[in-house]
């Protein structure tokens, strides 16, 4: 079975990258809990972001379901906290790792994408004075993700 070979390589400390942990539940052991710490120099440093990550059983070749628990103010994350990534739709490749997801979510921290939105609201606000919006996506990381 893929997932339990990915399961023991991605639990390896080895391939933990910088700022992201994983660690699968253990009830279901498709279910991981995943904290991502935001980005230095971007607007969410200083957070620690909860995510959950579902292998479903199609897995590696469907993507995995992944989506922030942790409120965040962000143009590619919604408010149910599901996340515009090309790789979890129709980019996937059953070649990517997990890691690689993690790492491409932790990445869309540091270069929020307005053109192509998941939140229109939020998207609106990013371009039309980005400054404020970073000002608030600060704001929501400061309260939302202190790490408490």
């Amino acid at each position: 079975m893929r997932s339990s070979r990915n399961l023991a390589y991605f639990s390896s400390p080895f391939t933990q990258a910088p700022g992201i942990s994983a660690s699968p539940s253990e009830e279901n052991m498709r279910y991981f809990n995943v904290m991502i710490l935001g980005p230095t120099q971007s607007p969410y440093e200083g957070g620690v972001f909860k995510l959950e990550l579902f292998l479903p059983e199609e897995y590696p070749m469907a993507a995995p379901k992944v989506r922030f628990l942790t409120k965040i103010y962000h143009p590619n994350i919604d408010k149910l906290g599901r996340i515009c990534l090309d790789i979890l739709k129709d980019k996937w490749s059953p070649a990517l790792q997990i890691r690689t997801v993690l790492l491409s979510i932790q990445a869309l921290l540091s270069a929020p994408n307005p053109d192509d939105p998941l939140s229109e609201n939020i998207a609106k606000h990013w371009k039309s004075n980005e400054a404020e919006a970073v000002e608030t996506a600060k704001e929501w990381a400061r309260l939302y993700a202190s790490g408490a």
